[in-house]
């Protein structure tokens, strides 16, 4: 079954190509079941965030209404990015399945390895100047969240 569906977001990012969308596809599974699919829309939608691996997830989190996607599989075009990767984590997916690598991605000029590397970086040394402020102003919303008794954790 794994190569079902690594076979479907292989074939999602090749269509998306001929639509004029970036060469990436994605699909989200749960016992066997396909909860969505996502393409690259970043240049289509103007959205710098519209992965296929993050519109995957949104499609999916609406879908079964629950932001967690435990238990799920992600079968993806490429080797996340930074930021899909982080959208994978915090959705809690279980297991994540690529075909391309960032190598190959870097390859036809989409290289993540700046952002990795700024990542590393100490803030005050990354290329976009970067400061805290109103630090003090801003807890007041972090202690609203400890005091809230009926939020829902995550």
């Amino acid at each position: 079954m794994d190569e079902k569906f690594m076979q479907m977001a292989i074939d999602l990012s090749l269509k998306n190509v001929q639509a004029g969308g970036g060469p990436f596809g994605a699909v989200i599974v749960k016992d066997g079941e396909v909860l969505a699919t996502g393409v690259n829309r970043v240049t289509l939608n103007n959205d710098p965030t519209a992965h296929a691996e993050v519109s995957a997830i949104r499609a999916a989190c609406e879908k079964i209404g629950d932001f967690r996607l435990r238990g799920c599989t992600i079968y993806t075009s490429c080797e996340p990015c930074p930021m899909c990767l982080a959208a994978i984590y915090w959705a809690g997916i279980s297991r994540i399945y690529y075909g391309n690598t960032k190598e190959d991605a870097a390859a036809i000029n989409f290289d993540d390895k700046f952002i990795y590397d700024e990542m590393s970086l100490p803030v005050g040394m990354r290329s976009v100047p970067t400061r805290m402020m109103m630090r003090e102003q801003a807890a007041a919303a972090f202690q609203a969240w400890t005091d809230y008794a009926d939020k829902v954790e995550y």
